[in-house]
Formats: structure tokens, C-alpha cells, sequence
């Protein structure tokens, strides 16, 4: 029998709090892999979605007799060099502060840049997103500041820190959140001492989600 973890610990009447905690590329990048035919040739806005809707549609689906409520959505993103790459630094520049319009909070590290075969220093990736996501999981769970945390992200390198939580503080529910195209669902499995739920969003739940804005900026 599937164990809700949060009906075990509260039972009825009592209003979860529940925080969301985005990985952002990870999101992004798996939407567009589970969504659209082609995700490296698509639209700029391809993969893009309203975190903060996304938290409110996770708290609408509780087991029976469990109210959530939504207190944070954290968002975690790298953010361009505005000197290597302006237009993707204005892009997410303009994303966040709707983002944070929305009462989102938004964490943000730097990109790292890579020397590509032709010798030039054009490649970027994220650095240090899922230690901060890491560490703010656990702070805040020390801290007694949500009862429900929930991320939303594939990346294995979080699996220490959700299974510290779910070990260490059996007062909070640890559940993850992923997409679902069809068969096909790529979710983070961990260690827990109770069967971990995962909140999975399909196609339909993509489409209602879908930010439609492109945020780079006009010429």
C-alpha cells in the first residue's frame, strides 16, 4: 500500500505547508525532450512553464482528507555572462523578474565557461545549482520551515540530501516531482524510509503550464 506520507503525520484538517524546489534546466530541458518532436531545432519558449501555476497544481492533488498549502517556490538557474552572451543575459534577466513578480524566489549562480575544440571559450554549463539547491533543502528543513518539500529535478547528485531529510526528520514528507509523456517518466529515485511519492505532470498538465513569452530582448 502506497504510504502518503503527510496523512500519516497530520491527518485531517491541517493545512501542509509545501515547498517546491526547481531545478530549472533540468525542468526545461526534460519538457522539451518529452513534448516536442524536435527540442534542439523548436521555439525559443519550447520547454518554458509558470513555476509558481506548477506549485499551486501540485497542492490541488493531496490524497483524501489532506489540505496543502503552497508557502515557496524556489527556482534555481544559471544566468549568462552579459558580456559573452548578452541577448540569453537579458533573456533570463527578464524571466526572473517575472518570476519574482509572481512571488517566486529565484537562486541564481553564474555559468561556467569551457574551451570548445576550436579553442574558444564558448561553452557554458551550470556550476554549483544542485549544491545550492542541496543546501537550502536541508537548511530549510531544519529550520521547520515547510512540511512538504518537493523538487523537481532528475539529477542524481540531489539523492544525499533528500535522503538526509527524509532519515533525519520524521516530521517531513520528501517527495519529487517529474514529467510524464506517456509511458515515458524519467523521476529521481532515493533512499527514504517510506515509498517516496512522485507528482507526475503530462502532456495536458504541460499545455496549462506553458509560459509563452519570449523574453529576449526586442531589437
Amino acid at each position: 500500500m502506497l504510504d502518503w506520507r503527510g496523512l500519516l503525520l497530520f491527518g485531517t484538517g491541517v493545512a501542509q505547508r509545501v515547498a517546491l524546489f526547481i531545478d530549472w534546466q533540468n525542468l526545461h530541458a526534460r519538457a522539451r525532450e518529452s513534448f516536442h518532436a524536435a527540442p534542439s531545432a523548436g521555439r525559443s519558449t519550447d520547454g518554458q512553464i509558470d513555476p509558481v501555476g506548477l506549485g499551486h497544481l501540485l497542492c490541488t492533488r493531496t490524497p483524501p482528507g489532506v489540505s496543502r498549502e503552497l508557502t515557496t517556490v524556489r527556482v534555481y538557474c544559471g544566468v549568462a555572462d552579459p558580456h559573452r552572451n548578452r541577448t540569453m543575459f537579458m533573456a533570463r534577466r527578464n524571466q526572473i523578474a517575472r518570476w519574482r513578480r509572481d512571488s517566486a524566489e529565484v537562486i541564481t549562480r553564474p555559468l561556467q565557461y569551457l574551451w570548445d575544440a576550436q579553442g574558444q571559450m564558448n561553452i557554458a554549463r551550470e556550476k554549483g545549482i544542485d549544491v545550492a539547491i542541496a543546501v537550502d533543502f536541508v537548511t530549510m528543513a531544519f529550520r521547520g520551515e515547510f512540511d512538504v518539500g518537493v523538487l523537481f529535478s532528475a539529477d542524481t547528485d540531489l539523492r544525499p540530501a533528500l535522503e538526509y531529510v527524509a532519515h533525519n526528520h520524521s516530521d517531513i514528507s520528501v517527495e519529487v516531482a517529474a514529467w510524464r509523456s506517456g509511458r515515458q517518466a524519467r523521476r529521481l529515485n532515493f533512499d527514504a524510509p517510506y515509498a517516496v511519492w512522485c507528482h507526475y505532470f503530462d502532456a495536458s498538465d504541460y499545455e496549462s503550464l506553458r509560459d509563452l513569452t519570449d523574453y529576449r530582448p526586442r531589437r
